[in-house]
């Protein structure tokens, strides 16, 4: 498949974006969240930062290739948007299914300041808090016991 050289730029942005997201449930990733010694590249017993880092960059080239939507190796600006547009329209469902109470397709603020107390951070990314939440006893790695502790996706 050949990539855009705009992609190629956007690639280290998505991964890390990726990577947090890989760390806190696998939600927008393909497939289930995999086994600690899958993520644990190097064997060790720890997942570092640049392990998921790694494990977002294959998914992100795996995304990228599903959004060929017409699988001739070339992702067009449309299949592009085309992705995006679904990936986004995933993500409002999920938040309407989680945050509007009274089933009416409709947010009030009550709602979301009720959603935004019931999930707390969860509702807010970021990359850096995610994994020192994860690194429970703060060594700069995420064992398999903290990654076994992490929250799977509903």
């Amino acid at each position: 498949m050949t990539i855009d050289p705009l992609f190629k730029r956007l690639i280290p942005g998505l991964a890390a974006g990726a990577a947090m997201l890989t760390l806190t449930s696998m939600a927008d990733a393909a497939g289930p969240r995999p086994a600690f010694s899958e993520v644990d590249a190097n064997g060790d017993g720890a997942v570092t930062q640049d392990e998921l880092r790694a494990l977002a960059r294959g998914r992100g080239r795996d995304r990228l290739a599903a959004a060929d939507a017409d699988g001739d190796g070339v992702l067009t600006r449309d299949e592009a948007l085309a992705a995006a547009q679904e990936r986004a329209a995933d993500r409002v469902n999920r938040m309407f299914d989680r945050l509007d109470t009274d089933g009416d397709d409709a947010l009030t603020e009550a709602e979301r300041m009720a959603g935004r107390e019931a999930h707390g951070d969860r509702m807010r990314h970021g990359g850096g808090r995610m994994f020192q939440r994860a690194d429970a006893n703060g060594d700069g790695s995420i064992d398999s016991a903290e990654w076994d502790a992490l929250p799977r996706r509903r």
